[in-house]
C-alpha cells in the first residue's frame, strides 16, 4: 500500500451552492483527513458547512460554523474515508471564504 500525503481540497472559494461536491475519495483507496482551513477575507462574519457524504443531518461536520471576519478556522484530527466517499461544502456568503483541506490516500 502506498500512502501520499496531500492537499485534496483547495485553495478554492467556496459558493452558496448547498451540496457542492469537492472531493470524491478515488476507487480502491482510503483517505485519511488531517487538516480543514478556512479563511474569511470579507469585512463580515462568514459561515461554512461541510459534510461527509451528500450535505444533509447527521453528515455533517460543521454546520453554518461562523468565522469572524478577517480571522481563519483550522481544524486538525484524523477523519477516516472509504472509497467513494465524498465533501462537500457550502458558504453562508459567496466568495467570502477559501477552504483548504489536507490528509493522506492510501491506496
Amino acid at each position: 500500500m502506498a500512502d501520499t500525503a496531500k492537499r485534496i481540497v483547495g485553495p478554492i472559494a467556496l459558493t452558496t451552492t448547498a451540496a457542492t461536491t469537492l472531493y470524491t475519495v478515488p476507487a480502491s483507496t482510503t483517505t485519511i483527513l488531517r487538516s480543514v482551513h478556512v479563511n474569511n477575507e470579507s469585512a463580515a462574519t462568514a459561515t461554512f458547512t461541510l459534510s461527509i457524504g451528500a450535505d444533509a443531518a447527521g453528515k455533517r461536520l460543521w454546520s453554518a460554523h461562523d468565522i469572524p471576519t478577517k480571522s481563519s478556522f483550522d481544524w486538525s484530527g484524523f477523519i477516516v474515508m472509504t472509497a467513494a466517499e465524498i465533501i462537500q461544502a457550502s458558504a453562508g456568503s459567496a466568495t467570502a471564504l477559501t477552504l483548504t483541506i489536507s490528509g493522506v490516500e492510501v491506496a
